[in-house]
C-alpha cells in the first residue's frame, strides 16, 4: 500500500476484492461488540464498510478504546461476509474487512448530538455543531443532491443556449419587495452599498448590452422574518433574462429545464409535460392561493350569489355580504362518511385560523334527489341547495364547507381549508409532481397601510396594454406581463417582461408614488440604458432552495442548506451576527445607537 490514508473509500470494496488487503480512513460510524468480537461500521463521504477485529488481532487492544466519530485508519484483508450474515441493502453488504492494524487519526471528545440514526435532534444544538449534523446521512444526502441539481441546472441552461454570467454582490439598494442588507463604506463615509435582493437590474442591464440568453446561479439576500420555506438571510436562484423575447418564448425555454430537474431527481414521481395557464384571479378562486397544490383535485366554488337569494334566511352570511364580503365553497369528496368529530375538529381548526369557523352541509339520498344536513342546511331551501351542489359538482356522500368574509379573507381561510381537507380525506395524490404557470397578474395592489397604489410584484415589468393602458385605465384593473411557476403549493419561480419603453417605465413608477426624478436617482443606470436602444426582453428567476426541498421530500429548507440560521437569523457555528469592534465603527464612521434594554 503506497497511500498513507487509503486504498479505497469505504463505498468501494465488493464481493471481487475478497482475499485481497486494503486501507480504509474514517470515521467510527457504529461500534458494537457481539460476545468479544468488535465490528467497527466505518464511514467517510463515499460509504459505510463493515470492520471485524477479533481478539486475535494485532490491533484489539486499541480497537477496544475506539468510541463514535474517531476518524482511524484500518488496515485489513477483505473476505466475504459469512453465509447468512450478508447486507443487500448496502453496497458493500456482501463483504467485511478483518482489522490487522488501526491508527488513530483524530479522537473526538463527547459528542453533543448522535451522528448515528439520524433521530430528530434539537435545531439549536444542530445548527451550533453544525459540521456533525452534516455527517448524518440523510442531510449528507440532501446536500449531495444539491450539488446534483444544481450541476444539472447548468447543464440544461447551457443546452438552452444561455451563457452564465456573474454580477456584482456590493450593489445599490432597490425596491424589489423586502428590506435590504446594508454595508457601510469605509471610503464613502454616511453611504452604504446594499446586498442584492436580485441581479434584476443587472441582468436587464446586460440585455441592453446586447448579451441575448443570460443565466446565473445567484445568491440573493434579503432582510425578511425566516420561515420553514424561506431562508434567512440569503437564499440562491437560478436568474434567467432573453432578448427579443414574447411571454410564451420564456415558457417554451425554461418549461424543458424545471420539467427534466423533477424528472431526474423526481425518484420516479409523475411530472406534468402539459402545464396549464392559469390566470391569476381564477387560481385564487378555485384555489384560493396563487400558488395551488394541483395533486388536490377539489375545486372552490363562489357561492355568494346563492346565499344572497331573498329565500335564503342566513343572516350571518348575508351580513357579511351585505358588506362587499363573498361566500367560497369548499367541496369535500366522500366526506359524509366521516364522524361528526371530522366536522368539529375542522371548524375548530378554522377559530384557529382566526375565523369564526366554517359552516357546512352533508348531502343524502339519490342523486336526482338530494338533501342536505348539518348546521346551515336549514337556513337554505332545497331548490338553493340543489344549485350548490351543482356548482360544486358534490353527489350523496359528499360535503361542502362556506368561508365567508371579505374577499382576500374568504380566499385565504377557503384555501387552506381546501389543502387540509384534502390531505385530511386522503385525496391529494403526494407521489405527484405538478407544475403550472400562474399568468396575468394585477400589475398594481391597494397598499392599506399607506393608502397607495403600490406595485403588486416586480416594478419592472410590462403592463398588459403598455403605456396606453397606464395612460387610460384604472391602475388597479391593469394586468401585468408577470408569472410564476407553481409546483405542489410552492411557488418556485417568477418573472416577467420588462418594461423597457422609457416613457412607459417613468409612468409606471409614477402611479406608485415616484416621481421622474427619484425613479433617474435610484434607478439611473437602467433609465439611461433604455435611452439608447433597448432591446424587447424578459426573464424568471427559480428557487434553488425550494426545488430542492421538494425533490428531497422535507418541509425545512434547513435540511437542505449547508450552513443555515435560525429563526432569529443567527449563525450559531460562527456566532453571527456580531459586535463590532470600537476601531472598525471609527473606520467606518457609525455611531451605535442602540435600543434600550427591556426591564
Amino acid at each position: 500500500m503506497t497511500h498513507c490514508y487509503r486504498s479505497h473509500t469505504c463505498g468501494a470494496l465488493r464481493e471481487a476484492e475478497a482475499g485481497k488487503t486494503t486501507r480504509l480512513s474514517g470515521w467510527c460510524h457504529r461500534i458494537r461488540d457481539h460476545g468479544g468480537v468488535l465490528f467497527i461500521d466505518l464511514r467517510d463521504h463515499y460509504g459505510m464498510t463493515q470492520c471485524v477485529v477479533d481478539p486475535d488481532s494485532p490491533a484489539f487492544k486499541l480497537a477496544e478504546k475506539l468510541r463514535s466519530e474517531w476518524v482511524v485508519r484500518i488496515d485489513g484483508s477483505v473476505r466475504l461476509r459469512p453465509a447468512g450474515t450478508e447486507n443487500p441493502e448496502m453496497p458493500t453488504g456482501m463483504i467485511e474487512v478483518y482489522v490487522t492494524e488501526i491508527e488513530v487519526l483524530g479522537a473526538a471528545a463527547e459528542l453533543p448530538m448522535p451522528v448515528f440514526g439520524d433521530v430528530d435532534y434539537p435545531e439549536d444544538i444542530r445548527l451550533k455543531y453544525r459540521f456533525l449534523d452534516l455527517r448524518r446521512e440523510k442531510l449528507h444526502k440532501n446536500i449531495m443532491l444539491r450539488g446534483k441539481v444544481v450541476d444539472s441546472m447548468r447543464a440544461r441552461m447551457k443546452e438552452q443556449g444561455f451563457f452564465e454570467f456573474q454580477t456584482p454582490i456590493l450593489t445599490a439598494s432597490s425596491p424589489e419587495g423586502a428590506r435590504d442588507f446594508l454595508v457601510p463604506s469605509r471610503i464613502h463615509p454616511g453611504k452604504f452599498y446594499a446586498l442584492p435582493q436580485a441581479p434584476q437590474q443587472y441582468k436587464q442591464l446586460l440585455m441592453m448590452a446586447g448579451f441575448d440568453r443570460y443565466f446565473q446561479i445567484a445568491p440573493c439576500f434579503r432582510d425578511e422574518d425566516p420561515r420553514a420555506d424561506r431562508l434567512p438571510g440569503e437564499f440562491y436562484q437560478l436568474d434567467v433574462e432573453m432578448s427579443f423575447v414574447t411571454q410564451e418564448d420564456i415558457f417554451a425555454a425554461m418549461e424543458p429545464v424545471i420539467r427534466g430537474i423533477f424528472e431526474e431527481f423526481g425518484e420516479g414521481r409523475p411530472v406534468t409535460q402539459q402545464w396549464r395557464r392559469i390566470p391569476y384571479a381564477e387560481s385564487m378562486l378555485k384555489y384560493g392561493s396563487d400558488k395551488p397544490d394541483l395533486r388536490n383535485p377539489l375545486i372552490i366554488a363562489d357561492v355568494t350569489e346563492e346565499f344572497s337569494r331573498d329565500d335564503v334566511s342566513f343572516k350571518a352570511f348575508k351580513g357579511v355580504i351585505a358588506q362587499g364580503g363573498v361566500v367560497r365553497a369548499i367541496p369535500a369528496t366522500n366526506a359524509g362518511a366521516q364522524p361528526r368529530s371530522f366536522f368539529d375538529k375542522l371548524n375548530d381548526w378554522a377559530k384557529g385560523e382566526g375565523a369564526a369557523g366554517l359552516g357546512y352541509i352533508i348531502f343524502e339520498g339519490e342523486a336526482d334527489a338530494m338533501t342536505g344536513k348539518g348546521p346551515i342546511a336549514k337556513f337554505l331551501p332545497p331548490n338553493v341547495q340543489a344549485l350548490i351542489a351543482e356548482k360544486c359538482g358534490l353527489k350523496p356522500g359528499d360535503a361542502v364547507f362556506f368561508a365567508c368574509d371579505q374577499a382576500e379573507k374568504a380566499a385565504k381561510l377557503a384555501g387552506a381549508a381546501r389543502l387540509k381537507i384534502g390531505l385530511d380525506l386522503g385525496l391529494t395524490d403526494l407521489e405527484r409532481i405538478e407544475l403550472c404557470w400562474i399568468v396575468d397578474f394585477p400589475m398594481y395592489e391597494w397598499n392599506e397601510d399607506d393608502k397607495r397604489v403600490d406595485f403588486s410584484h416586480n416594478p419592472f415589468s410590462m403592463p398588459q396594454g403598455g403605456l396606453d393602458a397606464l395612460t387610460t385605465q384604472d391602475p388597479l384593473t391593469i394586468k401585468a406581463f408577470q408569472y410564476d411557476i407553481a409546483c405542489n403549493g410552492y411557488e418556485i419561480a417568477s418573472g416577467g417582461i420588462r418594461n423597457h419603453v422609457p416613457e412607459a417605465m417613468v409612468k409606471a413608477f409614477e402611479i406608485a408614488g415616484y416621481s421622474e426624478e427619484t425613479v433617474v436617482e435610484r434607478f439611473g443606470g437602467m433609465y439611461r440604458a433604455f435611452q439608447y436602444g433597448a432591446p424587447p426582453h424578459g426573464g424568471m428567476a427559480a428557487g434553488v432552495d425550494r426545488i430542492i426541498m421538494l425533490l428531497a421530500r422535507v418541509q425545512n429548507l434547513r435540511e437542505i442548506s449547508l450552513f443555515p440560521m435560525n429563526q432569529r437569523a443567527e449563525d450559531l457555528l460562527m456566532g453571527a451576527p456580531s459586535d463590532a469592534t470600537p476601531k472598525q465603527l471609527r473606520e467606518l464612521h457609525i455611531r451605535l445607537n442602540l435600543p434600550e434594554a427591556k426591564g
